[in-house]
């Protein structure tokens, strides 16, 4: 399929011809320490190398890197206290002005850095290497008065490689904000890590914890892959996304493990985004995987081409879940979840076009139109009287769903509860407990299917 070209494409975009006379660090599954860098130059050693890096016998991308810039060579203290962001933004601005080169943030120190931006264009096949710690501030006032909005970004930067180790972590300080009630209830808490206007961007082997609010942030990107990322927080940690993908197109997420989100998704799939692909995943506690909120306050909202397959959700309010807000328009179209394993979780299947995030929300007549949603091989149990849940919009019907070998059982001993569907249209495939025999067949009347909600 389209995204699995993808991710050849982009480490084929990322591997370097490392035929250099000097000897190469290679930047493939977490390496070591490069306190003993040379900063700016090629280190000595045996010469030529071969015309593409091989992939890590981990199954993670990444090449040669000739030019290595050890963030303790600019200044950076790395006792947690010291503020190194000055010799952070130091080494990526000299990193990035070479081509193969390598920002290290080496194994056995905590660095502190405030708020920064790492902002490009860069020349290619850039890494950046956390082999150590790297935690944010605790207080507000480190922002300096600008947006708390995020703690870490990469801005237009294209051909990135943003990786860790078995030793590096990103750690956002969370607890510090969640303690206090009025941050935790406020909307602009940081997001650990956010990549804005990039493409060709690889990140993997990399642990974010305890972000304050989203974890992991690509905002208007093209050409994404996480790979083996963990993100975890505790179970009582509010508002914290997993992974936040907006108006991002081609995109895979895989071989991850996402366990926090308790009061929010693993994966939050936004307006904007198109041929996203989830895989091979861990998810939860948290909301499970989530396309939307979408159409909030009157807006359009645009999603289509998304395939979640093979993943885990377990002790979760949500297993698989769209949501909408009522007054949008636009239109999910082509969404695909298939052979998920739900464990004890509340509602593991979800359309909500009613969606209401707590306040007093008027009922209103124009809703984004959902079509072609098929599950397919999802089995497992669940907690609450809720199992199948179809909520389309009243005057905008859901159309072409697909269900196929969907085996839900209480975790709780209750008998006998129905599949929910409202205004919905599709197809059973094959028996499924519970029986869906609320789910209308074929299509609806013409006039009930308004084309101008699908201007997407």
């Amino acid at each position: 399929m389209a995204l699995r070209r993808l991710v050849t494409l982009v480490v084929a975009f990322l591997v370097v011809d490392a035929r250099s006379s000097g000897r190469s660090k290679y930047a493939g599954g977490g390496g070591g320490g490069g306190s003993s860098s040379t900063i700016g130059h090629k280190s000595g050693g045996d010469g030529g190398g071969p015309a593409a890096a091989p992939e890590p016998s981990n199954g993670g991308y990444g090449y040669y890197s000739t030019n290595i810039y050890d963030v303790l060579s600019f200044g950076a203290k790395g006792d947690g206290v010291t503020d190194d962001t000055h010799a952070f933004l130091a080494a990526w601005n000299q990193a990035c002005k070479v081509e193969s080169s390598m920002v290290e943030v080496p194994a056995n120190f905590v660095f502190l850095v405030k708020p920064l931006v790492f902002s490009g264009p860069c020349q290619n096949n850039l890494v950046f290497q956390v082999d150590g710690t790297i935690v944010a501030p605790t207080s507000a006032k480190a922002w300096n008065g600008t947006s708390l909005l995020q703690w870490i970004e990469f801005a237009r930067v294209h051909g990135l490689l943003l990786q860790g180790s078995c030793t590096g972590a990103i750690n956002g300080n969370g607890p510090a904000w969640w303690n206090s009630s009025c941050k935790a209830k406020s909307p602009a808490l940081a997001q650990a890590v956010r990549f804005f206007g990039s493409s060709n961007v690889v990140v993997q082997h990399l642990a974010i914890v305890n972000s304050p609010q989203t974890h992991l942030k690509f905002d208007s990107c093209q050409g994404v892959v996480v790979n083996n990322v963990t993100i975890s927080s505790p179970y009582t940690s509010p508002n914290t996304d997993g992974i936040h993908l907006q108006d991002t197109r081609y995109a895979a997420v895989r071989s991850s493990r996402v366990l926090c989100c308790a009061g929010d998704d693993c994966v939050s799939i936004q307006t904007g985004c198109s041929n996203i692909e989830i895989f091979d995943m861990m998810c939860g506690p948290g909301h499970g995987i989530s396309i939307g909120g979408l159409g909030r306050g009157g807006t359009k909202a645009c999603v289509s081409d998304v395939s979640v397959h093979d993943v885990v959700v377990h002790t979760s309010q949500n297993g698989v879940r769209i949501k909408t807000w009522q007054g949008g328009s636009g239109s999910v179209s082509s969404v695909h979840f298939h052979n998920i394993a739900v464990l004890n979780v509340s509602n593991p299947i979800v359309i909500d076009q009613f969606y209401c995030d707590g306040r007093s929300c008027h009922n209103q007549t124009s809703g984004v139109s959902i079509s072609d949603v098929s599950y397919k091989n999802i089995r497992g149990t669940y907690t609450q009287k809720s199992n199948i849940h179809f909520a389309c919009s009243d005057s905008v019907p859901c159309v072409g769903i697909v269900v196929a070998n969907v085996e839900l059982l209480s975790a709780r001993g209750y008998d006998d509860i129905p599949a929910f569907c409202w205004n919905s249209y599709g197809e059973i495939f094959s028996p499924t407990v519970p029986q869906v025999t609320c789910l209308q067949q074929g299509k609806p009347k013409l006039g009930q299917v308004q084309s101008s909600y699908d201007g997407c």
